[in-house]
């Protein structure tokens, strides 16, 4: 039987790496908010929508790190499953029986 990666990892290390997952994500949304407002405002100043562009750009890159923390860590994380993949791989080529 193949052991899972959570069987693999200590249950308070497994905890705290995805804590801090999630604490990464919280602080790239708030540097996400602070920048934005700043960049709405010169654009606003400006006379010119510009900052649309920055906002839909670094949202969608906001977005796509959002689903990678909290949608694909639900069960084994992402990194989780690539790493047993490659045990797993790992453990084929070196046991040929």
């Amino acid at each position: 039987m193949n052991a899972s990666p959570l069987q693999d990892m200590p249950l308070e290390q497994l905890a705290r790496k995805r804590a801090g997952a999630k604490l990464g994500w919280y602080i790239h949304a708030a540097a996400y908010l602070l920048v934005n407002l700043l960049l709405v405002a010169l654009s606003v100043a400006s006379g010119r929508h510009w900052a649309v562009f920055p906002l839909l750009g670094w949202g969608l890159g906001l977005a796509v790190h959002g689903a990678v923390v909290f949608l694909l860590t639900g069960g084994a994380g992402l990194h989780e499953r690539l790493v047993q993949q490659e045990r797993e791989r790992l453990t084929l080529q070196r046991d040929p029986w």
